[in-house]
């Protein structure tokens, strides 16, 4: 054992545009830095009084086959980075900052808003709690400047 830490990298995911060019940048800096990438997506209960989960209803699953679907998409049959999956039940901003955490991330990268979010706002809900909340810096990708080659 030479003492060599791996460089690890926590990813967001919701499926969204702006979350697929942020796997896409960290799949990318994860190839420059020999890295590890660990992709997170969380779902939760709405917290409405009285809420049920609808009978037959996994989210659990649900989320796993979006997670699966994202990364089957963004490196199809050729992977240069093997990325960790988790899906957590829980806030998603709560749950990215957990896992990387526990992780030791040296970086978390989200998307700029995804589902849920107000269209036009510059950071969702999730990069802005990651951003004020996190021990490790942040990269913030917006989906509209992903073009691949940068």
């Amino acid at each position: 054992m030479t003492g060599e830490t791996t460089y690890r990298i926590t990813v967001g995911i919701d499926g969204s545009p702006a979350s697929k060019a942020a796997l896409r940048w960290a799949v990318r800096q994860a190839e420059l830095t020999g890295g590890e990438i660990t992709t997170v997506i969380a779902w939760d209960y709405p917290p409405i009084y009285g809420w049920e989960v609808p009978n037959g209803a996994d989210l659990d699953n649900d989320a796993a086959r979006i997670l699966n679907a994202v990364l089957a998409e963004t490196f199809g049959d050729e992977a240069s980075v093997f990325p960790h999956r988790e899906v957590v039940q829980g806030h998603p901003a709560r749950a990215l900052l957990d896992v990387a955490n526990e992780t030791a991330a040296a970086l978390i990268v989200v998307g700029n808003s995804g589902h849920g979010g107000f269209t036009g706002a510059l950071l969702g809900s999730v990069s802005q709690h990651c951003v004020a909340r996190a021990r490790t810096p942040v990269v913030v990708v917006r989906a509209e400047q992903h073009d691949g080659s940068g």
